[in-house]
Formats: structure tokens, sequence, C-alpha cells
């Protein structure tokens, strides 16, 4: 199994550019084999709450039909972010879609401050995916600020958690210490995609990275670059490799 963290720098609002910007990146990661990738928080629009509503996708959305086209072709299961209405109410959502060509949907749990005022959150869309008999659970930024998160994923068997971000230089410490922690903890793999570049006029940290299940750092990618961090699993073992895009 091979899993990829994508590390980008959005275009605040521009859906085209960042889209195109996925496409690359996930044939990149086909190239080198992956059956995974994971995208930061609200990756297709970049990170935005007062925008959020000038920027929404709805659940069959036409925009993400070429993402199911490359997930289909290279079976890869593409994991993107964007503000998502489902019956009114407008969650951070992402979408996950498989090579069977089929999409579910994830929504943020747990809000940070201030995103209340433009976002509902809920339990109610919270899928899990098995890729060769490794069951996989979402979470996306704040998600991983409370405990109940990562226990919620543990109790469901979760061999491999997948942490969309978008963390700061200033939060970017505590994000790897708690990650590190739920990794050892509930003995999971864990699987965190950051943002490189600035978004919704804030800097961001980068540093996606990813820990074994005992708690260990196999991998990290510096604060600026784009691309993808690889991790491979051989055995009980995994290796990784960075390419910069």
């Amino acid at each position: 199994m091979i899993l990829a963290a994508a590390q980008t720098k959005p275009k605040r609002g521009d859906i085209s550019a960042n889209l195109l910007n996925h496409y690359q990146l996930i044939e990149l990661a086909a190239e080198n084999g992956a059956n995974l990738i994971a995208f930061p928080e609200l990756s297709i629009t970049g990170y935005e709450r007062e925008n959020a509503e000038a920027l929404i996708f709805t659940e069959d959305d036409y925009r993400i039909d070429h993402l199911k086209e490359l997930s289909v072709r290279n079976n890869i299961v593409i994991i993107a972010g964007a503000p998502i209405k489902i019956d009114s109410k407008l969650y951070i959502g992402e979408f996950i879609i498989a090579p069977d060509d089929s999409v579910s949907i994830y929504t943020k749990q747990f809000l940070h401050e201030g995103e209340d005022e433009f976002f509902d959150s809920t339990f109610d869309f919270n899928p899990m995916l098995t890729i060769e008999d490794q069951n996989i659970s979402f979470a996306i930024c704040a998600d991983i600020d409370n405990p109940l998160h990562p226990e919620n994923a543990s109790k469901n068997d979760t061999d491999i958690y997948v942490a969309s971000i978008f963390f700061s230089p200033n939060g970017i410490p505590n994000a790897y210490r708690d990650l590190q922690n739920y990794a050892e903890k509930h003995k999971m793999n864990v699987l965190m995609s950051n943002f490189s570049g600035e978004s919704w006029g804030s800097p961001s940290a980068g540093q996606s990275a990813f820990w074994n299940n005992k708690g260990e750092l196999i991998a990290q990618m510096n604060d600026s670059d784009s691309g993808l961090l690889l991790v491979e699993k051989k055995g009980d073992d995994w290796e990784s490799q960075i390419i910069k895009f």
C-alpha cells in the first residue's frame, strides 16, 4: 500500500486553478503507485469563511467529475476538500472519491472558534474506507484538537487515520504532539496533509507528515515546499519518499 499526502499552495477562491493543481498531483501520485492521495482542508477553494457561500459545492457537483475520472483511471482514492452544501446546510467537507466511481462525503465534526458563524457541523457524514484490509477514517483540522474524534475512530477499528488540515506555524507544534499521541495511544497510522502557502490571508505551516502505529514520525515535508509525501507499507514497516512539485 502506498499513501500520499499532498502539500499545496491554494489560490484564494480560484477553483479552476486549484483543481488543475489537484489533477497534476493526482497523476504524479498515481505514477508513483499511490493507492490514496489526501489534500488539505478545503483544498479546492482554499480555506474560506466569509466567502464560503459563494464557493459552495453540492453533493453531486459536476466540478468533481474529472476527479472521479482520474480516480477510476488510476485506481486511486482521492480526498479533496470543499465547502459542501447538503440539505440547505453548509459544511466544511471533503469528497472521498473511490475507483469504483463512488463518492462519499465526510464533514468536519468539531469547528474552530468562529467557524460556526458560517458552517454547520454534524456526525452524520462519517464514512470509512478499506484498502488492502486496512480500515481508513478521516478528520478535518479542528477534529484533531478533540481527543474524542480519534477515540471514536479507534472504536471503529481504524488502521489509518487521515487528517486534512490548515494549521499555522503557531499551531503546528500542537498538531504534531496530538497526532503522535493518537498514533501511539490508539495504534493507528496517521497521515496528515497541510497547506504550505497562505490561505485566508494567513500563513500555513506545511510539514505534512506520517506517523506509524507506534507513534514514530516516519517522514515529514518542510514548511514551504509543494508536492507529495509518499509512504509505502513494507510488511510491518513504512518507507517514505518526498517529491517536490
